[in-house]
């Protein structure tokens, strides 16, 4: 068996208006769902984002951290998006040791978003 490909992630969201606005800020392509729905799926890429509204019945532990990397072809473009959005990010994009710039910013809900793209040769 051999992993293909990262299929989709999805993250529970309390305000599914607030969190779409804040993705489709980013520049996220919306492919169902909404603010008024309780389930909404963007593109990223090949792969898909999901956002799922918090709800009291569901047993499942909802408040876990993690990262959510994107490759995009520009991460300072993407940094100047997100503040002529008025979003925050942590800090300035930066080249990392590892071999890709990048820069985190948090979603509505805490979750950490990272922008990044590999660094050339």
């Amino acid at each position: 068996m051999t992993i293909e490909s990262l299929s989709a992630v999805t993250l529970i969201v309390a305000d599914m208006a607030r969190s779409v606005g804040f993705y489709e800020a980013l520049g996220f392509e919306r492919l169902y769902g909404g603010p008024d729905e309780r389930f909404t799926s963007y593109r990223a890429g090949t792969s898909y984002l999901n956002l799922m509204l918090s709800g009291r019945d569901d047993p499942r532990p909802q408040r876990l951290w993690g990262r959510t990397i994107f490759y995009v072809d520009d991460v300072d473009v993407q940094h100047r998006q997100a503040l002529d959005a008025g979003l925050t990010p942590e800090a300035a994009p930066r080249d990392a040791a590892w071999g890709e710039r990048y820069f985190h910013l948090r979603d509505p809900d805490g979750h950490e978003l990272s922008f990044a793209k590999p660094l050339e040769g």
